[in-house]
């Protein structure tokens, strides 16, 4: 994790995650090779690129102007799976990282500090990565949201057990001011942040047993103006398509990453 692939971006009267916290915050992509990611996310969601402070191997993904996600091409120096990684916001990076290994989980990196906050990425007891970010928000916080992913989902093998452990890490449904509240909708646990829903977490049904065939793993979800042209853009750039329907496809980039592209109609 850097400073130019977490939430920090810097800028003035930022909002901090000690008044917003529990929600995504920021996405990244870790990757092998950095022209043909840029080249791959351009064609498929348009984005264009900034050059990041940390080096030739960091970028930082816009949309429409908007820092939206950050890019390291460093899978095979850190050997690291190629994959889209969510960070949640958190009052103590510190507090986050003992709850998380307190509770089974595991710590990977950090905490680490990066001007103005701290990050850790983690991993629950059932294997699923995520990051944690403690410090200032872009204060361009609201066009973050809009822009970014239309949420996250986990997909693992028992939602109400894993909501309970990030309930827990996060301070969900604490009652605490700037919180994030819990639904329960049939089989499927949602996280609103305020009053959208920014993450979901499945399992299959609520009285089936837990599937042990699941790799757990947090889904990024990005909303696209139209589904189908994204999902055949994938495959003309050296990427797939794993499943496509009318308002949504799962897809993975050239360098083997997944992740979803949702119709904005069904934010």
């Amino acid at each position: 994790m850097n400073h130019d692939t977490t939430p920090a971006t810097g800028t003035t009267e930022a909002v901090s995650t000690h008044s917003v916290f529990g929600a995504p915050c920021w996405v990244s992509l870790t990757s092998r090779d950095l022209k043909a990611t840029e080249e791959f996310y351009t064609a498929v969601l348009g984005w264009t690129w900034r050059q990041a402070r940390l080096g030739e191997r960091f970028r930082v993904a816009l949309a429409d102007g908007a820092p939206v996600a950050g890019i390291a091409a460093m899978a095979g120096m850190w050997q690291m799976a190629v994959a889209w990684t969510p960070y949640f916001a958190v009052s103590s990076a510190d507090v986050a990282v003992a709850r998380v290994q307190e509770r089974g989980g595991t710590s990977a990196v950090g905490p680490i500090s990066f001007q103005p906050g701290r990050g850790a990425l983690l991993a629950d007891r059932d294997g699923a990565t995520f990051g944690v970010w403690e410090g200032d928000l872009p204060s361009n916080w609201e066009t973050w949201r809009r822009a970014a992913p239309a949420f996250v989902r986990l997909h693992t093998r028992d939602a109400f057990d894993a909501a309970i452990f990030y309930g827990q890490v996060l301070d969900w449904a604490s009652a605490k001011p700037g919180c994030c509240e819990v639904d329960y909708a049939g089989d499927e646990v949602l996280l609103r942040s305020g009053g959208d829903i920014v993450a979901r977490i499945e399992s299959g049904a609520v009285e089936s047993a837990p599937d042990p065939t699941i790799r757990p793993h947090w889904q990024v979800h990005f909303a696209v103006a139209d589904v189908g042209a994204c999902a055949r853009a994938a495959e003309l750039h050296g990427g797939s398509v794993l499943r496509e329907g009318a308002d949504e496809a799962v897809l993975r980039d050239a360098d083997g990453a997944q992740f979803t592209v949702t119709s904005r109609r069904t934010r």
